[in-house]
């Protein structure tokens, strides 16, 4: 694979006004995930096999690969990809960092989508969860 076959992970930041206690509350249980992006079976445990209801696209199998609170979770979702969500405490606010990495030129989903086109499709939808889905949740 050369360079212009690579294809770079998606990584959204936002600040969210709260403490990093609250924001790993929302990032790392069942109950918060599923608040502002999807419902889930999710536990904070390595290891632990999970389901994404994906509406539509049906149910992901997942497994919590890394729980390191309150500055990191991480899981590989489905058959391709990884996601890690980072936490950083800065002055009193809270940075967010969403890494959705495990693109491949040579790869297709489930669904036969190539990686390229999903990535820009998926990197849209995070703006949208990470600017302003988690940020509403996180204010209720």
């Amino acid at each position: 694979m050369n360079a212009q076959e690579h294809i770079p992970d998606i990584r959204k930041t936002v600040v969210l006004n709260a403490p990093i206690e609250k924001v790993w509350k929302a990032v790392a249980t069942s109950e918060g995930i599923a608040g502002w992006w999807m419902p889930n079976t999710f536990e904070p445990i390595v290891g632990h096999a999970f389901v994404l209801h994906s509406g539509a696209f049906g149910d992901s199998p997942s497994t919590v690969t890394e729980v390191d609170p309150p500055r990191r979770v991480a899981f590989d979702w489905g058959k391709d990809w990884h996601l890690a969500f980072e936490l950083r405490e800065v002055d009193g606010k809270t940075e967010f960092t969403l890494i959705h990495s495990g693109w491949d030129p040579n790869q297709t989903t489930e669904f036969g989508q190539p990686h390229a086109v999903v990535r820009g499709i998926m990197d849209n939808g995070w703006t949208k969860i990470v600017e302003e889905a988690l940020p509403a949740y996180v204010a209720r």
